[in-house]
């Protein structure tokens, strides 16, 4: 498996650092370690590539404000030191970003924003907006609204979860591990270290072992859930030491550290495959032949102009099947727009959306990445 070229090919790259390497052991942020990470971010963004962070430490750093020296286990305190701590994580990573030229976006989310249709498309284009402008999203649990049915439960979820919204190709989780081994080596000495495997085998969840920090909630089992999670999307992921130095910048140069799980279908064909699958369309637009030859012949986006006639009651993020005018589905894909909005700018260029709806999503009603080809 090639795991060298999981970060050496990556262009859009999620990293997920953990509380033990953003905190003096959980007395507040660790501004040298940040900064470091910073530092390779910047690196990695004037290599052309872009970079969303998930960062723990709002928790860690909340209790250092309070005064606390336990972390509390009701959930009204944790989310009260986690809106306390909020204030400086993302003041330290705006001054450590500001310092090498980088603008960086505090991004909060919950289980629910991404478990909702309409809430995950808007956090979607939101990232991929700020990913457009060069900034760098900073992104963390909302931990202040979260309740035990919503929340994450740990970053490393997260990460998979972000890296599916942003379709990265590649997730990193930074840890305080070397990587995966075969067995606890607090436990066995002689554990065997697993270089590359595939995302997704079974056999990797026989082999984790428990959380082993007390400021942190994941241990390697949930590190191997977030990468089978993240391979759904086509990511592959790359567990590595945090401490590691110049960790993110030799795995871009292709070097192996720590673990790589490497996701069996390419991201992409992943998302491809997902809408050609998808069996429970809401509905359908007819185009026009036009339409047709863009989408065919030149992998264009379906724009609303083409469309012809709607059918069904669709939602925003809903797939939908395109049709011919002969009736015969071309392609389908991801909505931009609800079937009741489709209705008015169809037949409209991209540039009447805004006064037709009184906002645009994007001039697209399908985008040539959401797309599948019949």
């Amino acid at each position: 498996m090639p795991e060298a070229a999981v970060l050496r090919d990556a262009r859009r790259i999620v990293v997920k650092v953990g509380s033990s390497l953003v905190t003096n052991e959980g007395r507040g942020l660790d501004a040298g370690a940040i900064g470091g990470w910073c530092r390779q971010l910047a690196a990695l963004a004037r290599e052309g590539r872009e970079v969303v962070m998930v960062s723990s430490g709002a928790v860690a750093e909340g209790m250092k404000r309070l005064g606390w020296s336990t972390r509390p286990h009701e959930l009204p305190e944790l989310q009260a030191a986690a809106a306390v701590g909020q204030m400086g994580l993302a003041q330290m990573y705006e001054t450590q970003l500001a310092g090498h030229g980088l603008v960086s976006a505090q991004v909060l989310l919950t289980h629910a924003d991404l478990a909702d249709r309409e809430r995950y498309l808007n956090a979607r284009s939101t990232l991929l907006a700020l990913l457009s402008m060069k900034a760098v999203p900073v992104i963390n649990e909302n931990d202040t609204v979260v309740n035990d049915e919503i929340k994450f439960g740990d970053n490393d979820t997260l990460g998979a979860l972000v890296a599916n919204l942003v379709e990265a190709d590649a997730l990193v989780i930074l840890t305080d591990q070397r990587g995966l081994y075969a067995a606890d080596p607090r436990k066995e000495p002689g554990a065997r270290f697993i270089d590359v495997a595939q995302a997704g085998d079974p056999a990797l969840e026989r082999m984790a072992g428990g959380a082993g920090s007390t400021i942190g909630r994941g241990g390697m089992l949930t590190k191997i859930l977030a990468a089978k999670r993240a391979a759904s999307s086509g990511a592959s992921t790359v567990i590595a030491w945090g401490r590691e130095p110049d960790v993110l910048l030799r795995l871009a140069a292709g070097e192996s550290i720590g673990t790589a799980l490497v996701a069996a279908t390419p991201k992409l064909a992943a998302r491809k495959q997902w809408m050609a699958d998808h069996l429970q369309l809401r509905g359908a637009v007819a185009v026009d032949a036009g339409a047709v030859q863009k989408l065919l012949a030149e992998g264009k986006s379906l724009l609303p102009i083409g469309v012809v006639a709607v059918d069904g009651e669709f939602a925003r993020g809903d797939v939908i099947a395109v049709r011919s005018p002969e009736g015969t589905e071309v392609a389908r894909g991801l909505a931009n727009y609800s079937a009741a909005e489709t209705r008015l700018i169809a037949r409209k260029p991209s540039s009447q959306i805004e006064a037709t709806l009184g906002y645009a999503a994007g001039p697209e009603l399908i985008h040539r990445d959401n797309l599948v080809l019949s």
